[in-house]
Formats: structure tokens, sequence, C-alpha cells
């Protein structure tokens, strides 16, 4: 087997929470114009997805409700995360019928990587032949319509997928080496190519690098390879390879990957901007949330980070709306941060450190109001650990009482709902708890 050459497919399910919204309407999602929004929101929400009929029509994935031409008709499918989740789940066991899990990578909820090499004498196929079976048996079961990309590597599967796919009837593009160099050297923009975003394409372009071609000549001459280098420092390595159609990781070393540094997280994106003081309230609820999952988990951290985006100003607004701004555009932003005296999942202690740091975003954020928060509680390792330094003047009853507490609110939650047990600052005006107990992602679970 170490002989063979890979073959990687990459399966990627078109727009869809759209075509979930369609399948389940008895609708063809390549004809029915499908928004997925909350009509609920103002018309500056984001469409989580559009139908491939609504992109053919110049409206582009991820707008806002605003920005959907007013000549054109569609249905407005209100987001069912629950919904999309599960039928994700049904497509990967669809997948595990024909592909060992070992063999199998989910890279998002719409997107799989598949190793189908050591299952071509089984089946007694080539790659793309295997890759249409697949793709075909998910269409059929399930109406959701799927693009492939087949590839000699990961990256190429990828790039297959995201350039060649895209463009072909049958949904289907395959690169190897030799013709990824021969037709999409000369390719742009560079950032349809995988992990080259805006920002990484606007250095490259100053230093004359326009496209995967442009880069990989670059790579070649010593003085513009060191540029690379003092510009990108070791990502330039992953660059340099991509340019060249060459990827050095695979299944094996993605299953085998085990991050250092683990840390728990909750971010919201507010409804409406809110004051420092309705911050602090949202804040201290996202702590609350993230302490129990911490509990739950059996783990321990070792410090909090709290960050802030603030709102346009009124005047910033006006000239946002003047030179035609997308309704993305943010104003500043500030965070803080707090280390622990020993690693803890105590809620008090957490709460006492975001009291304790607020007044940093708070002073930052005079003259304007908040329209985003995130907590995270970083360092995070499994409880009782061998070397975690003791804390000599704390009250390990005290603590354990706590512990025991917040296990017994967590399985209640568990059994009953996220909102069968509320403290009192769940039900002030500002406080949003419950609201997004019922959802995920940030969005409605729906039915």
């Amino acid at each position: 087997m170490a002989g063979k050459q890979r073959q990687y497919l990459v399966i990627d399910l078109k727009s869809f929470y759209a075509s979930v919204e369609c399948a389940d309407r008895g609708l063809d999602a390549m004809t029915t114009n499908l928004v997925v929004a909350d009509p609920t929101r103002t018309d500056k929400t984001i469409c989580l997805a559009v139908s491939p009929s609504m992109k053919a029509l110049g409206v582009r994935n991820r707008c806002r409700v605003f920005e959907i031409p007013p000549g054109i008709s569609y249905i407005t499918a209100p987001p069912r995360m629950q919904r999309y989740i599960d039928v994700s789940s049904d497509i990967y066991a669809i997948y595990l019928q024909w592909i060992a899990k070992e063999d199998i990578h989910v890279y998002s909820i719409d997107e799989a990587f598949l190793d189908v090499t050591g299952y071509l004498d089984l089946y007694g196929c080539s790659a793309r032949e295997l890759g249409e079976r697949i793709r075909s048996d998910v269409v059929a079961k399930t109406r959701i319509p799927a693009t492939c990309g087949l590839g000699t590597n990961l990256y190429l599967a990828k790039v297959a997928l995201d350039i060649v796919a895209k463009h072909r009837a049958d949904f289907f593009g395959e690169l190897d080496e030799a013709t990824y160099r021969g037709t999409l050297w000369g390719h742009k923009p560079i950032t349809d190519f995988w992990q080259v975003g805006p920002g990484i394409a606007r250095r490259l372009e100053a230093m004359g690098i326009t496209c995967m071609g442009e880069l990989a000549l670059a790579s070649q001459d010593p003085r513009r390879h060191e540029a690379l280098y003092q510009e990108f420092g070791i990502n330039a390595e992953i660059l340099v390879d991509h340019a060249w159609g060459i990827e050095t990781v695979g299944m094996p070393e993605i299953k085998a990957y085990r991050s250092d540094n683990h840390s728990l997280s909750n971010g919201q994106v507010l409804g409406c901007s809110v004051s420092a003081e309705d911050g602090l309230l949202l804040a201290k609820e996202m702590v609350e949330r993230v302490v129990l999952d911490l509990v739950d988990k059996q783990s321990v951290a070792s410090s909090l980070y709290v960050w802030c985006g603030f709102d346009l100003t009124p005047e910033e607004k006006k000239w946002a709306r003047r030179v035609g701004a997308r309704g993305a555009v943010m104003g500043p932003g500030a965070h803080a941060a707090a280390s622990f005296v020993v690693p803890t999942d105590s809620r008090r202690i957490a709460l006492d450190a975001l009291v304790k740091i607020w007044p940093q975003i708070a002073a930052a954020s005079t003259g304007r109001t908040i329209k985003r928060i995130g907590v995270v509680l970083g360092n995070v390792e499994p409880a009782g650990q061998s070397g975690q330094q003791l804390d000599l003047f704390g009250d390990p009853e005290a603590e354990e009482r706590e512990r025991r507490r917040q296990q017994t609110i967590s399985a209640i939650k568990r059994k009953y709902g996220k909102n069968y047990l509320l403290k009192g600052m769940d039900l002030l005006p500002a406080a949003n708890a419950r609201e997004r107990n019922t959802q995920i992602g940030g969005h409605r679970a729906g039915a």
C-alpha cells in the first residue's frame, strides 16, 4: 500500500442549508429560489445559505437580506440548525457504508475528505468511479446535490473541488500535480485557492505575486525565496508547497493530531448594540455557560480572556452609507485577560476575574456601544492531572461543594432543557441567555 499513489476525495454538499430546506419541501434545490435567513431579524441579517439558482442570478452566498436584488422572487426559510446537523449525520452514515471512519475526515458540517486508496481493489473501480458512486448515493438517498473533488493529495482534492468542479456540468473535478501546474498556475484570483485569504493575497501582490505560478517561480529565486520566509515565516513553506501542488499531510497525520493547548470559548454578535454595563451582564452569562462546560468535561482552566467589538459611531455610520460599505462594517475592539492563581473550574473565581478586568473594556468603549462579545477559558486540561499547581490558601471543601452544585445544575439542564434552571440575572431586560439556550451556533435550532 505504501507504494500506491494516494487518492483523496472531498465531497461538498451544495448550498447545504438551502438544499435541506428544498428537499424537505419536495423542491429541486438547483431550480428553486430559496434563502435561509431569520425573518424575525432586521434586513441586515446574514443569509446562512442561498440555493444554487439564487447564486446563478448573482446573489452571493452569506450576503445580507437587504443585498438581494428587489426583482428576485424567493422563498425565505427560517434556520433549523438541529435539522441540518441531523441530515449531516445521516450523510456521514452513508459515507460509512462505503469507507471506514479511519479514512474519513469531517472538515465541516457539509464537507468531508475520504482517503479511498485502499478501497479501489475492493470495489473494482477507479477513484473517479468510486467518487461518483458515493456522490450519487448521497443524492439518491437525501436529494441533497453534492460536488466532488479528486486529487492525489488533500490539497489537490480541495482545489479540484473549489475551482474545477464548480465549472463542470457533472460537478466533479480531478487534479494531480501535473494537471494542477498545467491548468491552474495562471488562475486568478489567487484567493480561490485553499488557505489563501484576502490578507495573504495582498501581501503576495505587494511582492509581485498574483497567481500560483508566480509564487512557484519566486520560490526558485534565492532572494525572493528568502523574502517569502521573512514575510510569512514558517507559513511560507506551506504556501510554496501548495504553489507546486504538494501537500505533506495525509489522513494518518490528521487522525494522529492532538493540540498541545486547549480552550473553551463562547461568542456572539448582538442583535443590537449595548452599553458597557449591559455588556458585563451578557459576559457574565457567557462565563457561566463556559464554566458549566468546563465542569461537564471534568477539566480546569488557567486563564480568562474577554474581547469586545464596538459598533460604529453615528458619524462612522454616515461615512459607511456614503461610500456604500456593506452592513458587516464594524468598529474597533478591546480585550482583557486574567490568570488564575491555580487551574480551576470555579464559577466564582471566573466571575470575580471577569468583574476585575471588565473596567478595561468599559474604559475602551467610552463613546461607543458594544456589538460583539467573546469569552475564552484558556489552558484547559483534565482536573487532577499530575503536576498541577495546588492552592495552599483555598478552601477545598467549599470548592468541592460548588463543583457538585454545578454538576447537579448541568445534569438537570441536560435532562429537562437549558432553560429549566435560570439565575436571577437571566431575567433582567438586557440578558439573552434564555434566547440563546434555544439556539445552535447563534441560530434557531428549529423544529
